[in-house]
């Protein structure tokens, strides 16, 4: 087990999309070892093998609180089978270090996936919970999109990106998501957003 380096955005690793995994092999099983000594080193909820250089379809999340039980999932040749709904979600990325923007989610995602024995599993995560949301951050790594690529305001993103030192957004690889935008400001309307510092407290670790 091993901690490794987290490639940073600006690296064409970050755009390539993922290989499968043939079989859970001995080398696979101890990439998964060396990303959960990653993730929890850098107090992450999530992280997908991309983001230490490795080419394959497999992330892992851990979205329990500091006072839960650790509750680690790991995927590996995960297929989104079904999203729907639409949410406004406020996400950070151990890629994109001190980099903290709103961005464009489906509110509900069912997941289908190898867990690290072989075995096949589904999972459904509902109501815009951050397990819905760590799903399809880590999932978009795997086909080389970003989640700035999602950003609901592309100038302010940049602006941050600048600040931090980070490459400002490609517009080949912005989702445009009209129908998600128009949901969310829908939504928005009765129900306005969380202060950015209600959803730190509520929520901690980057994606």
């Amino acid at each position: 087990m091993a901690i490794q380096k987290i490639v940073l955005y600006g690296s064409e690793t970050l755009r390539t999309p993922s290989k499968e995994a043939h079989k859970v092999s001995a080398k696979i099983k101890k990439l998964v070892e060396d990303m959960y000594d990653t993730m929890y080193a850098n107090n992450g909820v999530g992280l997908a093998a991309p983001q230490i250089g490795a080419n394959y379809r497999i992330f892992i999340i851990d979205t329990a609180l500091e006072k839960q039980k650790p509750n680690p999932i790991t995927f590996i040749n995960p297929k989104i089978i079904k999203k729907w709904g639409a949410i406004n979600s406020y996400e950070g990325c151990l890629s994109f270090p001190g980099v903290y923007i709103y961005v464009r989610r489906y509110e509900n995602v069912i997941i289908r996936a190898m867990d690290i024995k072989g075995r096949t599993f589904t999972l459904e995560a509902n109501d815009g919970n951050l397990i819905a949301r760590a799903l399809q951050h880590e999932y978009d790594h795997l086909d080389g999109t970003v989640f700035v690529d999602h950003a609901r305001n592309r100038f302010e993103t940049d602006q941050i990106l600048a600040e931090k030192g980070l490459p400002q957004i490609n517009p080949d690889y912005l989702m445009e998501e009209q129908e998600l935008e128009i949901q969310i400001q829908e939504y928005e309307k009765i129900n306005p957003p969380e202060p950015v510092q209600e959803i730190e407290q509520k929520e901690q670790g980057t994606l």
